[in-house]
């Protein structure tokens, strides 16, 4: 049985409806309620979620001033008739193929009526209504027809469950861990030829590597990369990218968590001074290190981006690719229950002592930097590691270095433009050509140029279809 004002507190504490959540006020359409169910069931199903819910009574509005989803109330009533004098219950269930568990609860929630409709995940097949089946893409209602991607991805997880990295088939078979030896030899274990393979999960069942055989090879073919400005956002100059990788991704992580201390300058505070100077650090490095671990042990490898981590005049912000793991709840993320997205990894990061199930990363960070230095938006999580300058610092030299760095680069048919256009594509590998326009503050025709042009140099590529694909970087 769920707790309605458990699921509640955390679903309004969702800065943006999830594909297996959505608010309404007084919707009433039985035909539009049923095409919801057959979505949100569907979507729960693909992303490992036993049950979604359609809830009344709840913007969907984000309030700024008190950081949740206004509750407003509802007058909705789930015992009315539906078309033609049938109970609303009935026509749903009748229309829903193959049969979904419906469950309407009703709720007194901060002295406002709400009405809950829980929904469970589709099973073997694709949940439909009338006929039709219904996805949801980000915080819409879509046929699912009209995504063939979504929909072969769908029937995928009916069929093999969630991808994983342990799950999902390598496109790269040619590998090699030498590296991996080494590693664990440093840490006085010794890993068997002949055992290594079965022991690390690192085959799928038709015994071809996988995703974290890849990860833990040679050469992953996925670098850590820091992006430094020398302003406050990305549209200033881009002073530097350090790549760490291609490499086993443990020596990777071990490089960016050494780099850290590179970054975490010691800064001399000989304010009220009287003997002695104190020492500052830029930053906490154990938030740091924490944040950076938990990037990469959580990141969505699946999906083929790695971590990212951009460096500011005033602040750090790690960047890691998905979002909670299906069982997680977002108070139990914040108060450090563990529940790892790619478990067979953590498990090794465990072996290795590179990080501990004591749950206490994220606590660590917040501890530090609050609650608020913790972003989870649709697709990512962003940590904030902001910096603690004792002076001003001036921006003389960052400036100098920086349009050294911008010329050479413009020399190179890279203007500051197609600069920007290559930082938000590796920021965000779905971006539109409209969002691109509001953020560089060009027109989408000129928009259009810098990809023609970035795309004809090879710069970037455009991986799949103009609607479904996404753009990726090549240099």
């Amino acid at each position: 049985m769920i707790d309605l004002i458990t699921l509640l507190n955390e679903l309004t504490s969702y800065e943006f409806e999830k594909e297996w959540f959505e608010f309404k006020l007084n919707m009433k359409s039985s035909h539009e309620i049923g095409e919801y169910i057959s979505a949100l069931s569907n979507s729960a199903a693909s992303i490992g979620k036993k049950q979604g819910f359609l809830i009344w009574g709840i913007d969907d509005a984000w309030d700024e001033q008190n950081q949740k989803h206004s509750i407003i109330g509802t007058s909705f009533n789930p015992d009315s008739n539906a078309e033609h004098n049938e109970p609303l219950k009935h026509y749903l269930e009748r229309l829903l193929k193959p049969s979904v568990n419906l469950s309407f609860d009703e709720v007194i929630y901060d002295n406002k009526r709400i009405v809950v409709l829980s929904i469970s995940a589709a099973k073997t097949i694709p949940t439909s209504f009338d006929g039709k089946r219904y996805i949801r893409i980000g915080s819409s209602k879509e046929d699912l027809s009209k995504f063939p991607e979504h929909e072969v991805q769908l029937f995928y997880v009916l069929r093999e469950g969630i991808p994983s990295i342990t799950n999902v088939e390598s496109k790269y078979q040619d590998l090699s861990f030498n590296k991996l030896f080494g590693y664990y030899g440093s840490k006085g274990i010794v890993l068997k030829q002949d055992t290594f393979k079965k022991n690390l999960e690192l085959l799928t069942e038709n015994g071809k590597y996988n995703l974290l055989a890849q990860l833990l090879s040679d050469n992953s073919q996925l670098p850590l990369r820091v992006s430094i400005f020398d302003g406050v956002d990305k549209a200033s100059n881009l002073f530097s990218v350090r790549e760490f990788g291609y490499n086993c991704l443990l020596y990777s992580l071990d490089e960016l968590l050494r780099y850290g201390d590179v970054l975490n300058i010691i800064q001399a505070d000989e304010r009220n001074r009287i003997v002695e100077r104190k020492d500052v650090p830029l930053f906490d490095s154990k938030a740091f290190n924490e944040a950076i671990i938990n990037s990469v042990l959580h990141n969505k490898w699946v999906d083929g981006n790695e971590p990212m981590v951009s460096v500011f005049s005033n602040r750090i912000e790690i960047l890691s690719r998905g979002t909670l793991a299906p069982t997680q709840t977002l108070d139990g993320f914040l108060r450090g229950e563990s529940v790892p997205v790619n478990e067979k990894l953590s498990e090794i990061f465990l072996q290795l002592h590179i990080s501990e199930k004591s749950g206490r990363g994220v606590p660590t960070i917040i501890s530090t930097y609050g609650k608020d230095s913790i972003k989870i938006n649709e697709n990512s999580i962003v940590v904030t590691i902001p910096f603690n300058w004792i002076n001003v610092v001036g921006n003389k030299v960052g400036n100098k270095v920086g349009n050294k760095v911008s010329s050479k680069l413009e020399k190179a048919g890279l203007t500051e433009n197609r600069q920007k256009v290559i930082s938000e594509i590796r920021n965000n590998p779905n971006i539109t050509k409209e969002q691109l326009s509001m953020i560089i503050g060009i027109s989408t025709t000129a928009i259009d140029k810098n990809l023609e042009y970035l795309k004809a140099h090879n710069y970037i590529e455009r991986v799949g279809s103009k609607k479904t694909g996404y753009w990726k970087v090549i240099k």
